[in-house]
């Protein structure tokens, strides 16, 4: 009874961020609006010898199963990309690649590219604040603050 059920958004940066974006592909119909900050949409692309070890190897159907970016027609609900520049540990590419798959399913998202910034880019000033705004407006109909 605390929590209203009809207003559930979800947040998360690294493997959180890919996690947060696949709650609207996979469970679209309980969380209505994601930020995902500095995800690898596709384990595919990341480090090999951190998806390995949690995937296996060989590569199999399994990683596209998984991949937001070859089940990003799926996504239900709002989407909040963030994505540092410079990000040194996931590939920006990653979020690129998920965006494009967005645009090609005629999906609507917001993204923001934080310019000089690494892994983590969601965590600035000036991403949290645009974070937090993405959840008013999205979950409780704030309309967004001019500047």
């Amino acid at each position: 009874p605390e929590m209203d059920l009809s207003r559930v958004g979800i947040f998360g940066g690294s493997a959180g961020g890919q996690n947060a974006m696949r709650a609207l592909i996979a469970h679209g119909d309980f969380y209505h609006c994601a930020a995902a900050d500095c995800g690898c949409h596709d384990n595919r692309m990341d480090k090999v010898w951190w998806n390995e070890a949690w995937m296996g190897y060989p590569v199999g159907p399994h990683y596209s199963e998984s991949s937001n970016v070859d089940q990003a027609h799926r996504l239900k609900g709002h989407l909040l990309l963030t994505v540092g520049e410079v990000d040194t540990n996931v590939d920006p590419a990653s979020t690129m690649q998920v965006a494009n798959a967005l645009i090609n399913a005629g999906k609507d998202f917001e993204l923001l590219i934080v310019p000089n910034s690494d892994h983590g880019a969601g965590e600035s000033p000036y991403a949290a604040q645009r974070r937090a705004q993405f959840f008013m407006q999205r979950l409780l109909g704030t309309p967004r603050a001019a500047n």
